[in-house]
């Protein structure tokens, strides 16, 4: 299980009085996330975190000429494509990292406008997500493009200890929902 662990730095994106703990990854990749809601379970000593990164989640679509669609990439697929899409973020002044669980990008985002933001399908009931299209490139002859979701990228977590914060599984989350979801999102917008 990836471990949190408090981190201790005022980064240039701290906001004031809003903590920070640091994500990593069995690859050792980190992400520093806003602590955006704690709370404690009344059956459970355990402290419940609503985690939002401090910076820009990045996302990186293919884009498939036979239907004009675009397709996600595995992960696996990203190392190849980071120089080509860091470049070209690069471009609109944004850094991209390969950050623990979603490349990040530091820098001041464009705003948003009609041209370059889409809703994407993604599973077969019709949900879909939607996002702010960045920058387009080029790879081995294929053509990508580097967004950013327009709605937060959330994670769930726990406080193990006072060091140690672990993030929730997809199960743990799902059996747990009922009693946190209220609670962890009351009074976010």
């Amino acid at each position: 299980m990836p471990n949190l662990n408090q981190n201790s730095d005022q980064s240039p994106d701290f906001q004031a009085g809003q903590p920070i703990v640091t994500l990593t990854d069995d690859l050792g990749h980190t992400l520093a996330c806003y602590v955006e809601k704690s709370i404690t379970l009344s059956n459970s000593s355990l402290e419940y975190l609503l985690l939002l990164p401090a910076s820009a989640p990045i996302e990186i679509f293919s884009w498939q000429d036979d239907d004009d669609t675009l397709a996600d990439i595995e992960d696996q697929l990203i190392d190849p494509l980071f120089p080509s899409a860091r470049a070209v973020l690069a471009e609109l002044d944004l850094t991209l990292h390969r950050s623990a669980y979603t490349l990040t990008a530091v820098g001041d985002i464009p705003d948003a406008d009609d041209d370059s933001c889409f809703a994407l399908e993604v599973d077969d009931e019709g949900a879909t997500d939607n996002f702010q299209m960045l920058a387009q490139f080029y790879h081995c002859e294929q053509r990508y493009v580097a967004c950013t979701p327009l709605e937060p990228l959330l994670f769930f977590a726990y406080r193990a200890d006072s060091d140690t914060v672990a993030l929730l599984s997809p199960e743990e989350f799902e059996r747990l929902q009922p009693q946190i979801e209220d609670q962890l999102f009351e009074g976010l917008d």
